[in-house]
């Protein structure tokens, strides 16, 4: 979240009516190696949890709200396959790029993601049009990739959540 910082004062209030606003201040400091290494190295996929010396230790909704001051209430989304085809499509009509960059995008990244310099690019041209609403879902997009939804390559963000920002007013009411 370093590149982008705090959202353009224009998109400000959409960022907070969306819920998200706390995550702004997180960052994920890889600043220790091995600290992360170890972590990585005990966690267990069949469990979703960490085997430690001291025991088993599991992350619950109510450590995600304690660490990253979000609410966790109202319901669950659930987000469904995409294909490549529908990821184009919302591309196309929620970030307003074009179709062939669109289709360049996917090839690139090899499925339904989006970079985050991708992203970047968009926010900083919608911010110059004017245009605050897409500008407002490529910066929600880009925070939710850098910090709840981050991968191990951290560059790019399943566009699968692109989704859950049509409407900004009903994405706080996930959990």
């Amino acid at each position: 979240m370093a590149k982008f910082g705090r959202p353009a004062p224009e998109i400000e209030g959409l960022v907070v009516v969306s819920g998200l606003c706390p995550l702004i201040a997180c960052s994920l400091d890889m600043g220790d190696q091995g600290l992360m290494s170890a972590f990585v190295e005990c966690w267990h996929k069949k469990t979703s949890s960490f085997h430690l010396l001291i025991g088993e230790a599991t992350i619950t909704l109510d450590d995600v709200a304690l660490l990253l001051h979000l609410l966790i209430i109202g319901a669950f989304h659930s987000f469904e396959q995409l294909h490549v085809d529908d990821v184009v499509y919302m591309l196309v009509e929620l970030l307003e790029v074009s179709f062939v960059e669109a289709r360049a995008e996917t090839i690139q990244c090899h499925g339904s993601y989006v970079r985050l310099s991708c992203l970047w690019d968009v926010y900083q041209t919608k911010i110059d049009a004017c245009n605050w609403i897409i500008a407002a879902w490529a910066y929600l997009l880009y925070l939710l990739g850098c910090i709840l939804f981050a991968n191990k390559s951290v560059t790019h963000v399943h566009v699968v959540f692109l989704d859950a920002l049509r409407d900004l007013t009903q994405s706080e009411t996930y959990t």
